[in-house]
């Protein structure tokens, strides 16, 4: 967080505000700090599958993500099914998320479709919520 001071308009008095001033209040890294794979995992999850109604992470879509030392981040991810056709609106969410993590400089989002994706790669959380046991 940031601190700066501000002066109080009725006492004149200057008084220190605390302030969140990006997201790297909520995400775990600092403002113009390098990004971390938890940082981009965190805001991956905001990405969710439209039809399924959870995020990539929870399923499992998520295969790897390699940062950089100058911020640009290296997706490799996969869809439930092969003839999926979501891909592009994936890789839309993905840049959109990702745009503002602190640190992350550009992005490149790869389908692959090896290992093929099973639902034993879903998180307890995602199977729970389909009912997958």
């Amino acid at each position: 967080m940031d601190e700066s001071t501000t002066q109080d308009r009725a006492t004149g008095e200057d008084a220190a505000v605390s302030t969140a001033t990006d997201a790297g209040a909520t995400n775990g890294t600092s403002s113009g700090g390098p990004a971390t794979e938890q940082a981009v995992l965190d805001a991956l999850k905001h990405v969710v599958d439209p039809e399924l109604g959870i995020n990539i992470v929870d399923l499992g879509l998520v295969y790897d993500v390699d940062i950089s030392e100058s911020g640009a981040i290296h997706i490799e991810y996969t869809l439930t099914t092969m003839g999926c056709p979501i891909g592009p609106l994936i890789e839309q969410q993905m840049q959109s998320f990702l745009d503002g993590v602190p640190g992350v400089t550009s992005v490149e989002a790869e389908m692959v479709l090896r290992p093929p994706w099973t639902p034993e790669m879903m998180s307890e959380e995602a199977k729970a919520a389909l009912g997958y046991f």
